[in-house]
């Protein structure tokens, strides 16, 4: 069995899509219920739904010999894996936002509110600038509002939420999209299955 980590919710519904259409399927992740592994042993995998943030963890100590991720949990966790395919799904932006007036004054420690604290400060490290990181895990959007913070550093698809706060990005800081990535352990001593995976989806992506 080749074990493979998705990531539940709206990303991994794609990337179900994409797998079952290139022969790993798995009819029993249509269901409705609360199963959290499935597998079939026609196909030879195994597959185990989970939060998209931990799909890395997973990959990375072996639970799972491959999975998809997108490229934010790549860049957040620096998981000790092989990243093997950009499969140009799951496309978004991490960029700094803050609001419609916000100024940013450069005498000060510019106060930033994320759940990608890596990311920023490796954004921020890089313009030599101070910052004061705020970790929160959701309603990011909040923080400039109610005062908490200067700005964010935030995924943004569409900018459609950011809009309807009185929100506008102000930079972008890395494009982000999922990754097929594998355990290294797994590219080496499984080397024909996850090989066999890379080939078709890379058949299967658009042409440049």
């Amino acid at each position: 069995m080749l074990n493979i980590a998705l990531p539940k919710g709206r990303l991994g519904d794609q990337v179900y899509e994409l797998l079952d259409g290139i022969g790993y399927d798995c009819r029993d992740i249509y269901l409705d219920n609360r199963r959290l592994v499935f597998e079939n042993e026609q196909t030879g995998v195994r597959y185990f739904l989970v939060k998209p943030s931990d799909v890395a963890i997973y990959v990375e100590h072996g639970a799972a010999d491959v999975g998809i991720v997108g490229k934010d949990i790549l860049l957040e966790s620096a998981a000790d894996v092989y990243e093997l395919l950009d499969l140009h799904i799951g496309k978004c932006r991490v960029c700094v936002a803050g609001k419609q007036d916000f100024r940013e004054d450069t005498g000060r420690r510019l106060r930033v509110a994320t759940k990608f604290v890596n990311i920023a400060k490796g954004y921020y490290a890089a313009l030599n600038r101070e910052i004061e990181i705020i970790k929160l895990n959701g309603s990011i959007e909040l923080a400039p509002i109610l005062g908490l913070s200067d700005v964010i550093v935030d995924i943004v698809e569409s900018g459609a939420t950011l809009r309807e706060n009185n929100l506008r990005v102000i930079s972008e800081i890395v494009p982000i999209s999922a990754r097929y990535i594998a355990n290294k352990a797994a590219y080496k001593f499984k080397q024909a299955e996850v090989a066999t995976m890379l080939t078709k989806l890379a058949a299967k992506l658009p042409q440049a």
